[in-house]
């Protein structure tokens, strides 16, 4: 986790140079959005999870345990990186056309945390990329099974595929339309959560709908609304936001 913070800050201070920013000013309010972020995935891990949580009340702080769900962090982070961007006179737009490659590239890294938490794996399977869970980190009726999906290397990959999309062929396409890149990236992502979820055994759910897939749903509106919505934009007036 502390290699994707840092990882995350070094690329947003590059890319806020690049674009022209207070690059030091960016990096102040992404440092907030970052512990908002953290704050609101466990936030989310904790109200998803309440069953677990309200008989033992003293792990809801266990953070070194495991237990960040990455759609509280997305959505946490990116509002109070845009109030301060706000409260700060920071270009808002651009400011999360900025983060945006830093957040994918920071959720890549982010998800080897896993790996060695033994948690966010999928299904039970023989591929040849099978991952060996230990025994006490099996669910409850999967105890008979050794090998699982991997599935935090299945997001890690599909992230490093958003970000070598946003870096490398969407970022100079979408200059001229502030904003843009932050939605593409929201979109980009929750298409490939919505799909590596359906694998996942430690899904949380509301009554027969697994509420991250519900989550990129919602994720997948925004961003359409949203490139529709800038789209709209550039077109109206000269994009300086």
């Amino acid at each position: 986790m502390a290699t994707a913070i840092v990882v995350g800050l070094w690329l947003g201070y590059r890319e806020a140079k690049r674009e022209g920013l207070p690059a030091d000013d960016i990096i102040s309010a992404g440092q907030w959005a970052i512990l908002a972020g953290l704050a609101g995935a466990r936030l989310y891990e904790v109200v998803f999870n309440w069953d677990y949580y309200g008989r033992y009340p003293s792990k809801i702080v266990a953070v070194w345990e495991g237990g960040l769900a990455m759609h509280g962090g997305l959505i946490v982070g990116p509002l109070v990186g845009a109030w301060l961007a706000y409260r700060w006179g920071l270009p808002i737009l651009r400011g999360l056309d900025v983060a945006a490659p830093s957040m994918v590239l920071g959720q890549a890294i982010g998800r080897w945390g896993n790996f060695f938490n033994e948690e966010a794996f999928g299904r039970p399977t023989d591929l040849p990329w099978k991952l060996y869970i230990s025994p006490e980190h099996r669910p409850l009726g999967y105890a008979q099974f050794e090998y699982f999906h991997p599935t935090f290397l299945y997001e890690s990959l599909w992230d490093l595929v958003v970000f070598l999309l946003l870096v490398g062929l969407l970022r100079s396409r979408l200059r001229p339309r502030p904003g843009a890149l932050f939605f593409a990236y929201v979109g980009l992502y929750s298409i490939g959560r919505f799909a590596i979820e359906a694998l996942r055994l430690d899904s949380f759910w509301l009554g027969p709908v697994r509420v991250p897939q519900l989550a990129s749903v919602i994720g997948v509106l925004i961003a359409v609304a949203g490139m529709a919505w800038t789209s709209r934009r550039a077109t109206e007036s000269p994009a300086t936001s």
